[in-house]
């Protein structure tokens, strides 16, 4: 599974070049849950009252621009349950949105079951107190509300867009609560999702692109969960009692992350939050995953017939927290972050073309996070690709970016940034991160002032520190 980029919201074409996160939504969720999200035979009797409101959320939501002003004032207190709440007070739309993080990501998997994490996810709404998924999406129709969420390495997450209105929004944040509190994970979706996760996991199989990424993740996190990714054999092995498990230990209001964002009060947020976590199990809380240990340098060829041999390179970098975060972001956007003004881009495609497609990006976890250079090339040229990027990376390290190049990766980042940010979904994938990770409350306001500072020296520091040769991995999938 490709990971979710937690260094996102500074989208650019190549993953991962962005600052934050995005909206969490992971392929492990999207496999053991998405089909959850809708149901056929409930679409087609969606009455004309339900689709006003789900059409109305849909327009305000078009015109969110007005939201990505300086000075987001983010609210920050604990409730009585134990959950952190993070808070956005806004009055522009009549809409609501609320996102909670767990530490439930594939890190705190037991071994040989791993696919839980997605699955626990992505069952809570498919069958909660005395509702089964089809009166759970029936009453998601009527409020035109939606529930959404997903699971990485690190968190999972469980969310409901609602319209502010009372009537709407206290029956999504009910239907919220019941689902978060007492799902009933029923034994015939389990057996239908674990199957559909298992032809999943046997179709990707056979794709250059996924064995690619699975292996590389593998071999840059030997012995460590953020390796480990769902198998046929540790997804059948799951059971109900391991979701019934999982969510008690892992789904805990001690360890919950409330965000808030929308039209409601501080009192209405401080009620809301109470409300949605008190009912939780008390654990949660102090949950890390285990240390990592940095690979040694090696290259691993894996045969496929594929003609296009897929390439991955990196190491273990940087933890969230790490204060060689903006360096690292800065200096990334000119080695491979930003697009076709990158180096990569220029000397492996623009000038050689040995790659439609190159990229580097940094994605930090709780623990150390990746940091990846891809691309695909003709079999024949691999050899020659490899040596172009090793190349490119060698004097970057040495010599970090030209003047020029910094002013104009600092110039898209921070002119970049209200459009980052004009939005409730784009504020919430900020602030459930500012959350979940510990980041400062002025992260927003700080962030054009940080990445003015970071100076050519700052780049090549950080890019020593992290970027150690001799723990580069190379993965090569369809190599001769």
């Amino acid at each position: 599974m490709k990971q979710s980029k937690l260094n996102a919201p500074h989208p650019h074409t190549r993953p991962g070049a962005g600052l934050l996160m995005k909206p969490l939504r992971s392929k492990k969720a999207s496999i053991a849950g998405a089909s959850l999200r809708m149901v056929g035979s409930l679409r087609s009797i969606i009455v004309g009252r339900s689709r006003v409101r789900f059409t109305l959320i849909c327009l305000l939501t078009s015109l969110a621009s007005s939201l990505a002003l300086a000075g987001v004032k983010i609210e920050h207190w604990v409730a009585p349950s134990g959950a952190k709440v993070y808070f956005i007070e806004t009055r522009v739309l009549p809409i609501l949105d609320v996102q909670i993080d767990f530490a439930a990501g594939a890190a705190f998997v037991p071994a040989g079951k791993s696919g839980l994490a997605g699955l626990t996810q992505g069952l809570l709404e498919t069958g909660a107190a005395d509702l089964d998924e089809e009166h759970i999406a029936g009453r998601l129709v009527d409020i035109g509300a939606r529930l959404g969420g997903g699971a990485d390495s690190d968190r999972a997450s469980v969310g409901v867009r609602t319209l502010s209105s009372k009537p709407e929004k206290e029956a999504a944040l009910d239907l919220l609560r019941t689902v978060l509190s007492a799902p009933t994970f029923p034994q015939s979706v389990l057996e239908r999702e674990r199957g559909r996760t298992i032809a999943a996991i046997r179709e990707a199989e056979t794709r250059p692109d996924a064995v690619a990424g699975k292996r590389f993740a593998a071999a840059i996190y030997p012995g460590h969960p953020y390796g480990t990714s769902p198998t046929v054999e540790s997804v059948g092995a799951v059971t109900r009692d391991d979701l019934v498990a999982f969510h008690r230990q892992h789904y805990g209001a001690r360890g919950a992350v409330v965000s808030i964002i929308g039209d409601v009060s501080r009192a209405e947020a401080e009620a809301i939050a109470q409300r949605l976590t008190e009912a939780l199990p008390a654990g949660g809380g102090n949950l890390v995953p285990p240390e990592v240990t940095k690979p040694l340098r090696g290259t691993i060829k894996i045969a496929h017939p594929a003609a296009q041999s897929h390439v991955h390179i990196g190491l273990p970098a940087i933890r969230r927290s790490d204060p060689d975060y903006f360096p690292l972001l800065v200096g990334n956007y000119t080695l491979g972050g930003g697009g076709f003004v990158s180096r990569l881009m220029k000397e492996v495609r623009e000038k050689r073309g040995y790659a439609y497609s190159v990229y580097s990006y940094f994605a930090p976890r709780k623990m150390e996070g990746p940091f990846e250079i891809g691309l695909q090339t003709k079999r024949e040229q691999v050899a020659d690709a490899l040596k172009v990027v090793d190349e490119v990376l060698t004097d970057y390290m040495a010599k970090g970016p030209t003047p020029k190049e910094l002013a104009a990766a600092k110039k898209n980042m921070v002119d970049g940034l209200a459009l980052r940010m004009d939005s409730n979904a784009k504020l919430l994938g900020y602030l459930s991160t500012i959350g979940f990770y510990g980041l400062p409350l002025t992260y927003l306001d700080d962030f054009p002032a940080k990445v003015k500072a970071v100076t050519v020296e700052q780049v090549k520091a950080a890019f020593a520190r992290h970027v150690k040769v001799e723990n580069l991995v190379t993965v090569i999938v369809a190599a001769d």
